[in-house]
């Protein structure tokens, strides 16, 4: 993505990493912050040996890296024991860093680094599930199962080849077939972790395993040169000698496919002694799971009680909103949801569901990206390129996929950040709710966020937190509101307001479902007729919730915060606030927990008094 400052993100080595720990200045720093900046290089390393997928979506698996290029993370039960080892070992030592004795800069990221590895000691301590709050690219969905219908190997390797593995010349279509092979391996791997867990107690909801085992078994039925895995490096060497696509087929035949056997048949013998119990109360420390995997989506001390009447409160209030505009279009019968209802299903809002009308919504979005770029300088005053694409979901794994989602483009540009759309059914994206999804996922959210993070020294680029990068998105869908995008358009700006509400909503369903033992069905009756989102959008998002407790929290629970931050900016500063410098401060920090965050908005505010 963004090529400014980029140089020195692509050095290799701890010590060179540590070098830029804060630019231009740490080679005059003190000797606390250097010997601080060696110590975040070698834990950028260490992250990047142990999750090697980042070293290819950042674009950084060359030079003395590049054999990081052939590697996946190792899912086997003693790949997971050996991570969780070494992440309470850089933890203890990044504990033992007298901070007082830093430099603000250096701080802040000995505080972030160490706030990240405390949260993923805890969570692999529960001793089931997938903990990644250290694995940048899939850290936003801590879960209790190791597969489900949104997570796993299955779900996530294919994906990750197509969108991040780059294949320009032999050794990287070679190094693609290692990772063929580290594919089928991370399967088997995920298959015995499966089976230790059904030991203890841990099996997902019946429904859940339903949906996975259907996918999984859909996918299992094409023939294998038709696999989405190998198709990908088929179209990718066709001028590379060495007839990969052959030899891509044959690894699928042999290696992942029998893998793929074994581990839909672990799923079975899940499925045999699942019920249709929803929330993780029902797993060993079922209440402390959840309310560590809140903390770790929110980064805040909320309890699920407060969540949940946050949730009530904030939904009223937005639901209010939205019913003044509703009254103003004539739509004045029932309540806002069953209004919102209507309103989706209605015709002139809805895109055919052919090729054609997807091919409709794709254009559509990339208007609205053109558009919103050009109102950047109006609400930034440090701009960034916001390298983006906006793709379809593969139509072999959108059936689990939510219904919009973003990965980073590489720190070098090469590579531009995918705004994913899941177009499964059309009848899920009205034409007035795609422009707030387009902002969220795309400029100014998480694409336009990410390239920012990439002028932070190295270990910040490695680690993301929640509430933050969420939160951000869900004030990237403000700022556009503010940026008058949706003047003239009212329905444009109910889609914007149904989803904000929409997220309110999660704060009340992921609480009722894990910690007030709602169902399933509860949960669906509750948000579909609460906040008129299509049943089948919103069934999905339950049973996202059921797979990843906690991380829908994250949403509102993050904006909620940085709007108290910037309303305090706002007093504390009065005539001298600017919005601009604002927004600058906010997203050039990078991924923070919540609470650094207000530090960093703290120093804004010093610095602006001067």
């Amino acid at each position: 993505m963004q090529p400014v400052a980029r140089r020195q993100l692509l050095l290799s080595g701890g010590a060179l990493a540590a070098a830029q720990l804060v630019p231009g200045a740490l080679r005059a720093a003190a000797p606390a912050d250097e010997a601080a900046g060696q110590r975040l290089g070698g834990v950028a390393e260490a992250l990047l040996a142990e999750y090697p997928e980042n070293a290819s979506a950042l674009g950084l698996d060359t030079g003395v890296r590049a054999a990081l290029k052939s590697r996946l993370t190792d899912r086997t039960p003693a790949g997971v024991q050996a991570l969780a080892a070494a992440a309470r070992q850089r933890l203890a030592q990044l504990r033992s860093v007298d901070s007082s004795r830093l430099g603000p800069d250096a701080r802040t990221h000995v505080a972030v680094t160490a706030a990240a590895h405390a949260l993923a000691v805890e969570g692999f301590d529960f001793g089931f599930g997938d903990t990644v709050m250290l694995n940048q690219l899939w850290s936003y969905r801590n879960a209790p199962y190791v597969v489900a219908q949104n997570m796993g190997a299955f779900v996530e390797i294919p994906d990750f080849l197509e969108n991040s593995h780059s294949v320009s010349n032999a050794a990287d279509a070679d190094a693609y077939l290692a990772r063929m092979e580290a594919y089928a391996a991370a399967l088997d791997g995920e298959t015995v972790r499966l089976a230790q867990d059904r030991g203890k107690g841990v099996v997902a909801p019946d429904f859940l395993l339903d949906k996975t085992l259907r996918q999984m078994k859909a996918a299992r039925a094409q023939p294998v040169g038709e696999w989405g895995v190998v198709g990908t490096l088929a179209r990718r060497t066709g001028d590379i000698p060495g007839d990969y696509a052959a030899r891509a087929t044959k690894l699928a035949a042999d290696r992942i496919a029998p893998a793929l056997d074994r581990q839909l048949a672990e799923l079975a013998r899940h499925r045999a002694v699942a019920t249709s119990d929803a929330g993780v109360w029902k797993l060993p420390k079922g209440d402390a799971y959840y309310d560590w995997a809140l903390r770790a989506a929110t980064t805040s001390t909320l309890t699920p009680e407060q969540v949940h009447q946050l949730g009530l409160e904030q939904v009223k209030t937005l639901h209010a909103q939205m019913d003044g505009l509703l009254r103003a279009q004539g739509l004045t019968q029932g309540t806002v949801g069953e209004r919102m209802t209507a309103l989706g299903k209605d015709p002139k809002h809805l895109f055919p569901n052919t090729d054609a009308g997807r091919a409709q919504i794709l254009d559509y979005l990339n208007g609205r990206i053109t558009d919103i770029r050009g109102r950047m300088p109006r609400a930034f005053a440090t701009l960034v390129p916001g390298n983006l694409v906006v793709k379809r979901v593969p139509p072999d794994i959108e059936a689990g996929a939510p219904g919009g989602s973003a990965t980073a483009g590489t720190m070098d540009g090469t590579v531009p950040g995918i705004f994913f759309i899941n177009l499964r059914d059309t009848a899920t994206n009205p034409r007035f709710g795609l422009p707030t999804l387009a902002y969220h996922e795309g400029i100014p959210g998480h694409v336009w966020q990410g390239e920012y993070s990439y002028k932070l020294p190295l270990i910040r680029s490695l680690l993301a937190f929640n509430a933050y990068s969420e939160g951000w998105a869900l004030y990237a869908e403000q700022l556009a509101d503010e940026l008058d995008v949706y003047d003239g358009d009212p329905f444009g700006r109910l889609g914007y307001l149904q989803s904000i509400a929409f997220r309110a909503c999660r704060l009340v369903v992921d609480t009722g479902l894990h910690a007030k033992r709602w169902t399933r069905e509860q949960a669906i009756h509750w948000f579909a007729s609460t906040n008129g989102s299509p049943i089948e959008e919103v069934s999905s998002e339950v049973d996202r919730y059921c797979a990843w407790p906690g991380q829908a929290c994250g949403y509102k629970a993050g904006h909620n915060e940085i709007n108290r931050l910037r309303r305090k900016a706002q007093s504390a500063l009065g005539s001298r606030y600017d919005q601009r410098l604002f927004n600058d401060a906010v997203v050039k920090a990078g991924g923070v927990p919540m609470t650094v965050l207000e530090q960093l908005v703290d120093a804004h505010i010093a610095g602006v008094r001067g």
